[in-house]
């Protein structure tokens, strides 16, 4: 089942790019940073095609407190089919505590001994890490290794860090700037209420090569004239941003 609910994470599911063994983790209740994305996870694994991660998700489901669900049942980010799914499992939206940002349960094992490559200092290198172990580095360790680990070539890894609570807008405008991350990782930013508007991140979204263009061409025009000019001659982007560039340069000194 759809549950209707988007995230860096989450999507990556639904588009069917997570591996057995993730999914299998994800349906014991890790690889969630928050309960959001953990009760998603749960409801879209439920009817997995391979048994054993539908039947461990719904285990997991049948495990959660159900006061806390209840009570996440309540805010009004939750979707209708979230709401709709447990409403059948007898689980009724009801005013209670509830923290958001956690997970409702927490399976995520000891995070490994790691350093970004470049400091290692006797500990592994990210990149010698499973992949598994990458992801939960990547929801829940430091500032330094999100910023390793949202160039990983695996979507994954890059999703999670994505999805991470302890990123922070400033770590989201420092990736825009970068020049080795996706094309999905600027795709995802870009596609983000929340940090879209932030104007760093919409100048280093525009002036990154790899953002894609329809990222970018809808961006430009919240550019001020200044950031406008040195977009005209930064030869990096696509030269269908500079001509934009300079037509609302243009038009902007005009007043047509």
């Amino acid at each position: 089942m759809d549950p209707g609910f988007r995230s860096p994470l989450v999507d990556l599911f639904r588009r069917g790019e997570a591996a057995r063994e993730v999914r299998l983790l994800a349906a014991q209740g890790a690889l969630a940073p928050r309960a959001y994305e953990q009760i998603a996870l749960l409801v879209l694994l439920s009817d997995d095609p391979d048994q054993e991660v539908a039947h461990t998700a719904n285990s997991t489901l049948d495990a959660l407190p159900r006061e806390a669900v209840g009570a996440l049942l309540t805010k009004g980010d939750i979707p209708s089919e979230i709401r709709q799914f447990f409403a059948a499992r007898g689980v009724d939206a009801a005013a209670g505590p509830v923290d958001g940002d956690a997970p409702l349960v927490d399976t995520l094992a000891t995070l490994p001994e790691a350093a970004p490559d470049d400091q290692a200092e006797g500990r592994l290198p990210l990149s010698s890490l499973p992949v598994i172990d990458r992801v939960k580095l990547a929801m829940k360790g430091t500032r330094e290794q999100r910023s390793q680990l949202v160039r990983d070539t695996n979507r994954m890894v890059a999703a999670a860090v994505l999805s991470s609570p302890k990123l922070t807008e400033s770590e989201v405008e420092q990736f825009t700037k970068l020049g080795n991350v996706s094309e999905e990782v600027l795709r995802t930013i870009g596609m983000n209420r929340g940090w879209s508007k932030n104007y760093g991140v919409v100048l280093g979204l525009c002036r990154n090569p790899k953002t894609p263009p329809a990222i970018s061409m809808q961006m430009i025009h919240r550019l001020t004239e200044r950031d406008l000019k040195m977009l005209t001659t930064d030869r990096n982007v696509p030269e269908a941003l500079r001509v934009v560039a300079r037509k609302l340069m243009t038009k902007s000194r005009t007043g047509h």
